[in-house]
């Protein structure tokens, strides 16, 4: 398997307390009708740190049966543990996810043979198919593209990494440096696009919460070498993407954007909490000039 498309990393929906099992299935079902690849829950995007292992589990589970088989489920079952990484992965395929992103280990910074030693013991103990996930913005340090190119070699369910370091020039360095079948996907909706010129194959969207169409579209559009048609989109569509990521601080726009829309409640587990301020009046203004809000 490899990962080529349009994957939304869903928000966990919350209410009092509790996974919201209604909204999180019509999320998935709003996915699917927008023509996403796949789904990702319990990424970043997801809230996965505030879930305890059964909710984590749960709601890929949930996100199995919700899709039955209609698209992708990439659980996000990373951890700063490689044990714990390895218990939440095998889990998951178990529950019936279909791929495993693995983001960068976080707050122990391990030196680039540790990272190199943490992702191929993941991989050695499940059969899914792997996308690596370098975010140094939360992690602290990324995937060196030297390592990348080890683990691609060496580990053949390592098939993809989710790039989201905000670096174009890296992702020239990742696809010219990788074999032709690994693939990199932009962690970034605002720099799909360059990601995508330079050698990108796809998407993992937080907008696609809210609009997978329009997600699903601009990928499409670039895998076909449309790149004028591409670029219109992604002008026309910047400020919503933008907005959506520089607001407050993942996933709590996205949340409360979909909030907004009647999808879910804007409910978080702390540390996370509601925007505050002029963020809601500027977000709401966001929606509504893209007809996302009455």
């Amino acid at each position: 398997m490899t990962f080529r498309g349009t994957y939304t990393a869903l928000i966990t929906p919350f209410r009092d307390g509790q996974i919201d099992v209604p909204a999180f299935q019509a999320l998935i079902e709003r996915q699917i009708a927008g023509g996403i690849t796949g789904i990702v829950p319990v990424g970043t995007t997801g809230e996965s740190p505030t879930l305890d292992f059964d909710e984590h589990i749960e709601v890929i589970r949930l996100a199995a049966e919700f899709t039955n088989g209609r698209c992708a489920v990439i659980a996000g079952t990373g951890a700063n543990a490689t044990k714990e990484a390895i218990e939440l992965t095998q889990a998951a395929e178990k529950a019936g996810a279909t791929g495993t992103l693995q983001v960068c280990p976080y707050y122990n910074k391990p030196s680039q043979e540790g990272l190199y030693q943490h992702f191929k013991a993941i991989a050695s103990e499940t059969a899914l198919p792997v996308m690596l996930y370098s975010v140094p913005g939360r992690s602290g340090i990324e995937i060196g593209v030297d390592t990348t190119v080890r683990l691609a070699a060496d580990c053949p369910t390592i098939v993809s990494i989710k790039e989201a370091g905000g670096s174009v020039e890296r992702v020239n360095q990742l696809v010219h440096a990788l074999p032709a079948d690994f693939s990199v996907l932009s962690g970034d909706d605002p720099l799909t696009l360059s990601f995508m010129v330079s050698g990108a194959v796809g998407l993992v969207s937080v907008a696609g919460n809210i609009i997978p169409e329009t997600m699903s579209r601009l990928v499409n559009l670039c895998l076909a070498g449309d790149f004028n048609a591409a670029a219109a989109l992604h002008k026309e569509t910047y400020p919503l993407l933008k907005g959506l990521m520089s607001l407050d601080v993942n996933p709590v726009p996205i949340k409360m954007a979909a909030a907004l829309m009647g999808h879910c409640t804007n409910e978080f587990r702390l540390p996370l909490v509601p925007m505050t301020g002029e963020g809601p009046t500027k977000l709401a203004a966001l929606l509504r000039e893209f007809s996302l809000l009455s």
